[in-house]
């Protein structure tokens, strides 16, 4: 399919506010329909239910950025998620590799609406990441520190890594990395979330005092003193997801009470005194495939964003399945792709002028790909 000129005026998003669910479901799948297999929209697995059925790949963060490159026909990519998720994709789908198998054609994505952000990636801003090196370099040697960025960043987090000989990470192939990591310098410091950091480290025997939590609001070395910095293992970033955060001890010990024989079951983002009473913790995907190899009969209380909870549930009425929380516990950031917003970016994408376009430049984009990349070498 070609797209008419980019000039021309771009579609005003209110009308579609107003636009009923069964409407902006027909309107979308006509674009997709129009389109074909040049469009892809990416859906998190933490989106509605509604904008999930219209996506064309469902995965976690990474995986649908590598799936969505590994296209051939893709051109445009419309992205369910949250901007960190939109500037991965625009990276892999558009490294050396691919676009010199599409001669030079670029994969334009795009984010259905620009304030879909992430609070854990932006409790660590550049800015405050290169002013930690800065004066972890008063104390410690930084050549002897490798910095670990969680996927769930900024681009300019991974571009930083890159630089500094540094590496990604995702939720189940943390403790990897940190191997990787550990085999090439004494430290790492890893952010921006303290607790998949920590619950990693934990595992592999290192404890809480060889892990001190730089705070880029203190007022000196992070609200660390010089000692501890020297003996330190593991610098964590004092960063979390406000979903998991909110996951409790109590929660664990209420439904173990109520319900004899749950089996407990948490994402690495939530805190130690979850995960320590867990059965079972793992990433997004990790959840999944364990729901989904259960024997029916099964009890469950998951500790993870609701609407996965809620889908689990639905795709499962074999095994019971309680929300971790009593307290109502979405992605807000997440929850701003809903079905005007995507139908609106979708018909400006048909008439030629695409909206809410993410595009990483070009020195960024080269130096996180190598962090990338990295993290694609580790086993």
């Amino acid at each position: 399919m070609s797209i008419a000129a980019p000039e021309q005026a771009k579609l005003p998003l209110a009308p579609y506010k107003s636009l009923a669910n069964s409407e902006l479901t027909e309107r979308i799948q006509a674009v997709r329909d129009r389109m074909g297999p040049e469009l892809l929209i990416l859906g998190h697995h933490y989106q509605q239910d509604e904008v999930i059925a219209l996506s064309d790949l469902r995965g976690d963060s990474y995986q649908l950025s590598r799936m969505a490159a590994d296209s051939t026909s893709c051109r445009w990519i419309v992205f369910c998620g949250v901007h960190f998720m939109a500037e991965t994709a625009d990276i892999v789908a558009n490294r050396p590799q691919k676009l010199a198998e599409r001669n030079g054609t670029r994969v334009t994505v795009i984010l259905p609406d620009m304030a879909a952000g992430c609070s854990m990636a932006d409790m660590a801003a550049i800015d405050q990441v290169e002013s930690a090196w800065d004066d972890l370099a008063e104390v410690v040697d930084t050549a002897d520190i490798t910095p670990v960025t969680y996927i769930n960043s900024a681009a300019s987090l991974k571009a930083f890594c890159g630089r500094h000989g540094g590496i990604v990470c995702t939720s189940s192939n943390a403790e990897a990395v940190l191997k990787w990591a550990f085999a090439r310098s004494r430290r790492v410091l890893f952010f921006p979330d303290q607790h998949l950091g920590r619950n990693t480290a934990l595992k592999m025997g290192i404890t809480n005092a060889q892990m001190p939590v730089w705070d880029p609001h203190a007022d000196a070395y992070g609200g660390n003193t010089e000692a501890a910095l020297q003996a330190s293992q593991v610098i964590l970033w004092k960063g979390h997801c406000s979903v998991h955060q909110m996951f409790r001890a109590e929660h664990v010990h209420a439904l173990r009470k109520a319900h004899p024989g749950i089996r407990i079951l948490v994402h690495p983002e939530c805190p130690q005194e979850v995960n320590d009473l867990a059965d079972i913790s793992g990433s997004t995907g990790a959840i999944i495939r364990t729901v989904q190899s259960a024997p029916a009969g099964t009890i469950w209380a998951i500790g993870t964003e609701l609407h996965l909870v809620n889908r689990l549930k639905q795709e499962h009425p074999e095994q019971e399945i309680h929300f971790l929380s009593p307290v109502i516990c979405m992605c807000a950031t997440m929850y701003r792709i809903n079905l005007a917003h995507l139908c609106w970016s979708l018909e400006n994408l048909a008439a030629g002028a695409p909206v809410n376009v993410i595009k990483v430049d070009e020195e960024t984009a080269r130096w996180s790909l190598i962090a990338l990349e990295r993290m694609l070498q580790v086993v």
